[in-house]
């Protein structure tokens, strides 16, 4: 059965997704597709044609395949690891949430794979990859005949180093680091090399700085013109910051460089289109609900309940869509060893921006989850999460 879209695509799907709350662990059943919800509750295919512009939005660290070893996903089925499975149930599940932009990290496999692979189902990209050695990196995929590319900047984290100036000027005291770690900021990465986290010296000196700075992460922002029915800018970020809970004032250190590089880029596209930009940010932020990034990421936005101050004045207001809607969900990342939620949408509230629609997500006791991910049902170690925006013009 089709379903009828009021994006901006506004075309009817020519495959119908299978929704679904439970899962065999069988290789035939293929990946899960949820359905986008109304923040009002019900089905968000029910309501009326819309007055403004409408858009579809997923994040996903879809799990590169350079990092996918059977000894870090020990309770995974080995079958459902291989690149020739994960890639079509990755692309699959890409396909049939037919959003209008994914924000994409731990993508790699970039030129052989997903580009080629997304411009058959009609998606351009942009794309950058880590810093150093790493192969995996974020893009922004979006439909041709959605959205525009007006303006893109990558974000190199590294780049913190060059602003080094000491070792008090860059990172957190001692005991704000401790402080941190007791706020829940604890996002864990069975990907990364084990022989390196248990030993600080294969990252150098760890007092200093410039090594700590140095994690080879990056990010990438855009402006897109939309056009039907009416003309507007809207900003889109990707992210995805260091995993260490160990190191949670690196963590810091990138989102607040984040914010500051994204300041400076919606300044810039207002002032050479002549507009006032939508932003959008998502990302891996491998930081949970409540911890200091967390909390730095949405204190601007004064109608935000925080119970921590502000860490300093923030360039940008921004608030996340599920606890703007319906609260955090209870996870976006699960494996045995931790399940916790470390991915998130922010938007910067306005008066013609608002999230309308939330994309389902799996509860803690849902079979198609248990003993954690990847499994045949979901390709990754993480969940897709959604938002449908609505626009209208002031």
């Amino acid at each position: 059965m089709d379903r009828k879209r009021d994006f901006c695509t506004n075309k009817s799907m020519s495959t119908s997704p299978r929704k679904s709350t439970s899962s065999s662990s069988s290789e035939s059943a293929g990946p899960i597709i949820r359905e986008f919800q109304s923040v009002e509750g019900g089905d968000i295919h029910s309501r009326s044609q819309p007055d403004g512009i409408r858009f579809r939005l997923v994040s996903y660290n879809i799990l590169a395949q350079v990092y996918v070893k059977s000894s870090l996903f020990p309770h995974s089925p080995s079958s459902s690891l291989r690149w020739k499975a994960r890639s079509q149930s990755i692309l699959h599940l890409l396909k049939n949430l037919s959003a209008d932009f994914f924000c994409l990290q731990e993508v790699d496999e970039y030129d052989s794979f997903y580009k080629t692979k997304m411009e058959d189902l009609g998606y351009s990209s942009i794309y950058v990859q880590r810093s150093g050695q790493k192969r995996d990196g974020c893009g922004i995929f979006y439909k041709n005949n959605c959205a525009e590319l007006l303006l893109k900047e990558t974000i190199e984290y590294n780049d913190l180093v060059d602003s080094v100036q000491g070792e008090s000027e860059t990172s957190l005291s001692v005991d704000e680091q401790n402080e941190t770690l007791t706020h829940g900021n604890n996002g864990a990465d069975p990907k990364s090399d084990s022989s390196v986290k248990g030993n600080k010296e294969g990252r150098g000196d760890p007092n200093d700085p410039r090594v700590r700075l140095k994690r080879d992460c990056v990010g990438i922002m855009a402006a897109f013109k939309l056009n039907d029915p009416f003309p507007h800018v809207i900003i889109l970020a990707n992210t995805h910051l260091y995993w260490d809970p160990a190191w949670a004032d690196v963590k810091l250190a990138q989102a607040k460089y984040l914010l500051s590089r994204l300041a400076k880029f919606k300044t810039m596209v207002t002032e050479k289109f002549e507009c006032i930009p939508s932003l959008v940010l998502s990302g891996d932020f491998n930081s949970t609900p409540g911890d200091k990034v967390y909390q730095y990421l949405i204190s601007g936005n004064s109608s935000s309940a925080s119970s921590v101050s502000c860490l300093e004045e923030v360039p940008l207001p921004l608030c996340s869509v599920h606890a703007f809607t319906r609260g955090e969900p209870p996870f976006t990342n699960c494996t045995p060893d931790f399940t916790n939620t470390l991915d998130y949408i922010f938007f910067s509230p306005s008066d013609c921006l608002k999230p309308v629609g939330i994309l389902d997500l799996p509860e803690l006791d849902s079979p198609d989850v248990a003993g954690g991910l990847p499994n045949y049902s979901h390709p990754s170690d993480h969940l897709p999460i959604g938002a449908e925006f609505e626009i209208i013009k002031e």
